[in-house]
């Protein structure tokens, strides 16, 4: 379990861009966490796997503490995190390099780096670039690359920071069934996202607005419960579409299949 307990935060400013932030994240939850720009989404995922240490408060993964140095390197191989810029993440010349370079963090076996490098590269569609340069890539490439980096790892926390920016409609199909499949395997998945399509395969999501959570509940919940245009974020076309046409009766419990249907054809 993950646990954010009475959580500050704040930079050079002493405005905190977290502030009193609790709540807990239970073992093979999908979750997904959205907020407008500047609402501290990049900066909590920072703090979930100890690259940030809280100001205030305390971040718990079991009885792992973030703010002990003894503990970090248990805590990030345990919960492995995608970055935004995948540049921040690249440290090696070649793609089969970046994949290894966590493995051999890890101590794993050099007889079972092999599979583990082969079934990440062909889970992000890269095992043809293995020898190329990471910096010859383009943006979505490297996208895929710095996942399969960390699906590598096979963390028991998958963070994915904004993991599909970069990438074209069918990357983001791509990384989006990625992160089911590694839930339907039992790993917790967190995805900070501002597609608000992409959160709808997620068990709960968590609204940050002015650094505090300001919902906490499905996705259904959430689009029945909050104007997320306050929030600088836009529903869903189906949650549009039921808002428009006035209809009373709830959001069936399979929209979310719906929904990723009619995405999937447009």
């Amino acid at each position: 379990m993950l646990a954010f307990d009475q959580v500050d935060y704040y930079y050079r400013s002493r405005n905190p861009v977290l502030r009193q932030l609790s709540f807990e994240i239970r073992q093979g939850e999908f979750i997904s966490i959205i907020g407008g720009n500047g609402s501290g989404k990049s900066t909590l995922a920072k703090l979930m796997n100890g690259l940030l240490q809280p100001r205030d408060g305390q971040v718990m993964l079991d009885h792992l503490n973030t703010r002990n140095p003894d503990d970090l390197g248990k805590i990030r191989e345990q919960a492995g995190l995608v970055f935004q810029n995948p540049d921040d993440q690249f440290i090696t010349t070649s793609v089969l390099d970046e994949v290894i370079f966590g493995l051999e963090n890890l101590r794993v076996l050099r007889a079972d780096m092999a599979g583990r490098v082969n079934m990440a590269l062909q889970a992000v569609h890269m095992e043809d670039y293995a020898e190329a340069m990471p910096h010859q890539l383009s943006g979505g490439q490297k996208q895929r690359v710095a996942v399969a980096a960390v699906v590598a790892m096979e963390p028991s926390i998958m963070i994915f920071d904004e993991a599909t920016s970069m990438l074209d409609p069918q990357g983001r199909r791509d990384i989006l069934e990625l992160m089911n499949s590694l839930h339907r395997q039992g790993k917790t998945i967190i995805q900070i996202t501002h597609h608000m399509d992409e959160i709808l395969s997620s068990d709960r999501v968590l609204l940050l607005s002015r650094g505090a959570i300001a919902f906490d509940g499905s996705p259904s919940a959430l689009f029945s419960s909050v104007s997320v245009t306050e929030h600088q974020l836009s529903p869903p076309f189906a949650v549009r579409l039921h808002q428009a046409l006035g209809l009373k009766t709830p959001l069936r419990a399979d929209w979310k299949e719906t929904v990723s249907a009619l995405w999937a054809t447009s």
